[in-house]
């Protein structure tokens, strides 16, 4: 079953068409009046519902996306440490494995790191595709986003075949931050725009698959995002774990990125 794209802005209906054909979503003419459905307009692509939440979209210009630009605290943020990147000499490729509406891709290519975005579900990645488009074409963040590439894949299947490649073309980092059902109401309740795009996305109930494909195409760890007090993905222990106020990192360390200083292998 295909996703409805209504558009509402009819100057970017060559867009509209073009979104269509790429993520394989059904164009509607009129603005649907029930459930989930994603909307073009004027200024960008747009979760929208009849209910309740909020529009939910994908953006790395304004907003908390420009404070952590401008304010996040460079390689002293929590992601950036559990990448690695507090000291390390060398910047690791890194694949976002399940990127969403790709916040933690973004940090980390403001940082510097090439980031690849793997998202299987049609409509998280159009909503990427539609914020990577305006990032492009801003002077503030034309360099990060070209740092950024978005791939509309399967994560599993993907990392597999990427698995058999030599070292040199794997990435050093894979990330990973499945969702998992929500058990906290007064989270829910807070949320009510994520609530209704992990509604629409699916829990991913495949985790334990991801982690292994993803340590087999890691070079050098990979890093699974989870709530503070949340269950560990089933299967491998992590190396070290790094908590913060609200979520933690579980750290999967296959060898350490090259610190700063370093000297070169003669």
């Amino acid at each position: 079953m295909t996703f409805p794209l209504y558009c509402a802005e009819p100057a970017r209906r060559d867009t509209a068409r073009h979104l269509a054909e790429r993520f394989g979503l059904e164009p509607v003419r009129q603005r649907p009046e029930a459930g989930y459905w994603l909307e073009l307009g004027p200024e960008r692509l747009e979760l929208v519902t009849t209910g309740r939440h909020g529009a939910v979209y994908a953006e790395f210009v304004e907003g908390a996306a420009r404070h952590r630009r401008e304010q996040g605290g460079g390689r002293g943020q929590p992601v950036a440490k559990a990448i690695g990147l507090k000291g390390a000499r060398v910047l690791p490729r890194v694949v976002d494995a399940t990127a969403g509406l790709g916040g933690d891709s973004f940090v980390l290519a403001s940082l510097g790191c090439t980031v690849i975005l793997l998202e299987r579900s049609p409509v998280a990645a159009a909503l990427l595709y539609d914020a990577l488009e305006r990032a492009r074409v801003h002077p503030d963040t034309v360099e990060i986003a070209a740092r950024m590439t978005l791939v509309h894949d399967d994560a599993i299947r993907w990392l597999a075949e990427t698995a058999t490649r030599p070292a040199a073309e794997r990435p050093e980092v894979v990330f990973v931050d499945p969702m998992f059902p929500d058990t906290d109401k007064k989270s829910a309740a807070a949320k009510k725009g994520m609530q209704a795009f992990q509604q629409v996305i699916g829990d991913d109930l495949d985790s334990a698959a991801l982690l292994a494909c993803a340590l087999e195409a890691a070079t050098v760890r990979v890093v699974v995002k989870r709530p503070l007090r949340g269950p560990a993905i089933e299967g491998v222990r992590p190396s070290a774990v790094l908590e913060g106020k609200s979520t933690r990192f579980d750290l999967y360390v296959i060898r350490a990125l090259r610190p700063a200083g370093a000297a070169d292998a003669p």
